[in-house]
């Protein structure tokens, strides 16, 4: 009888054993890299990256809320305690965060304990600020990203990094003119733009109304992060961490594609420089997924004009895919449906 009981109690304990190991290996997938998302949708989104004086942050909130933008901002512990008030600014306007590092080391020199610990940092001040997560998007500091960092961050709770395909590079104190064209040259539908907050970027500021109007004026609309990857196309893309001694052409042709297309799905321009632990996207197959639907539950002190901003839209196309006549008529609990 004992036996039974000594046996039975082993193999629970192995069960429980499985049962936790494939919980923890659920939980630590790796981070998805994404530099720009795979639609036809004309949509695009404004990144800024808040370092240590955010100098221009004020200004660029101003801007964008006169033109009903909303965008992403990577925050920086370090340039949270320096400028708290502007990071609880950035929240109050209804801007997407994501985390940006505590104190913008290069992760690929971390241990995975380290990256945990300059995440962890970052998203306790900023939601101590804000009351808002920094979670599920994470921004490596100088875009230094290989498989352990992906491996890292995803451990550490943040599903995707997010990189970018258009670098205004308005760090180097580029002209307004300068930034602008670099964008309006290539823009295509998902693009992310990367910019920055610092007093370095004096150019940001003066760019982007024109920056705005002009992209308003080709079609298309300005949404966060996380509305962005809502646009993904379902993909069979992979990705391939260089190695020593591979070359745009042997990667090429393990998997199979060309080297244009390798070369056009992570913005390589000279086919001769790619590094070692460089991570990138192979491109396959793409099919469109079924359109997914926003749900938003009213609030107190919601309007409708209110909820149409937060979400880069109108009050008509609301009003119109919840059927409601009367716009000043919506009431606490509600739940709305928000229109692409």
């Amino acid at each position: 009888m004992k036996r039974k009981v000594i046996r039975g109690a082993v193999v629970f304990f192995i069960l429980l054993v499985m049962v936790i190991t494939q919980s923890i290996s659920a939980s630590a997938a790796a981070s998805k890299f994404v530099t720009r998302v795979n639609t036809t949708s004309k949509v695009v989104a404004l990144t800024f990256d808040d370092g240590a004086d955010g100098a221009n942050t004020n200004k660029i909130l101003d801007i964008l809320a006169k033109n009903n933008v909303k965008a992403t901002f990577f925050l920086t512990g370090a340039g949270a305690n320096n400028h708290p008030q502007y990071i609880k600014n950035i929240a109050a306007k209804g801007h997407q965060l994501g985390n940006h590092s505590y104190t913008h080391p290069d992760f690929t020199k971390l241990t995975a304990t380290q990256m945990k610990s300059e995440l962890d940092r970052t998203e306790a001040l900023i939601k101590s600020l804000t009351g808002k997560t920094t979670k599920p998007i994470f921004r490596a500091p100088f875009g230094a990203v290989n498989s352990t960092v992906l491996s890292g961050v995803g451990a550490a709770g943040y599903g995707y990094t997010i990189q970018w395909n258009i670098d205004t590079i308005d760090w180097k104190g580029l002209t307004a003119s300068q930034i602008n064209t670099k964008v309006q040259t290539n823009i295509k539908p998902g693009s992310i733009v990367l910019m920055h907050t610092g007093a370095g970027a004096r150019g940001t500021p003066l760019a982007l109304p024109t920056m705005i109007s002009q992209l308003k004026a080709k079609g298309y609309k300005f949404v966060t992060v996380s509305q962005l990857l809502a646009y993904q196309n379902t993909s069979t893309n992979k990705t391939y961490t260089v190695k020593s001694g591979d070359t745009l052409y042997s990667i090429a042709r393990t998997y199979g594609v060309t080297v244009s297309a390798l070369a056009a799905a992570n913005n390589i321009t000279n086919y001769s420089l790619i590094y070692v632990g460089q991570v990138l996207i192979i491109p396959g197959t793409t099919v469109t997924p079924p359109t997914t639907t926003v749900k938003y539950t009213v609030k107190s002190g919601d309007t409708l004009y209110k909820i149409a901003t937060m979400y880069n839209t109108t009050v008509a196309k609301i009003a119109a895919a919840n059927n409601i006549t009367n716009v000043n008529s919506i009431y606490v609990g509600q739940v709305l449906t928000i229109p692409k």
